[in-house]
């Protein structure tokens, strides 16, 4: 395994995950009387290592039509585009 890959990856994702909608959505479970600690934990990392692999698996598919860097163009656009949404809808 390639460390140094890993450890961008790792902390890029991190920092991106950080005050997301997702880690909101896991707070409120988390805060919940009832709820057991341990279940929403387990639930959360299962959904998210499902839609890692997903994206995984999307980016294996497309690399072999697409150039990286064209993907990588996209990729860029559409987070600018989802950027300037939503300061627009503020």
């Amino acid at each position: 395994m390639d460390m140094k890959l890993f450890a961008t990856i790792f902390g890029t994702i991190f920092l991106a995950e950080l005050g997301d909608k997702t880690q909101l959505a896991t707070l409120l479970f988390a805060s919940q009387d009832r709820s057991s600690l341990l279940t929403v934990f387990v639930a959360a990392s299962s959904a998210l290592i499902a839609t890692t692999a997903i994206g995984v698996l999307a980016g294996a598919i497309v690399s072999n039509y697409l150039d990286q860097r064209i993907l990588s163009n996209i990729a860029g656009l559409v987070f600018i585009a989802v950027g300037v949404w939503t300061i627009w809808q503020a």
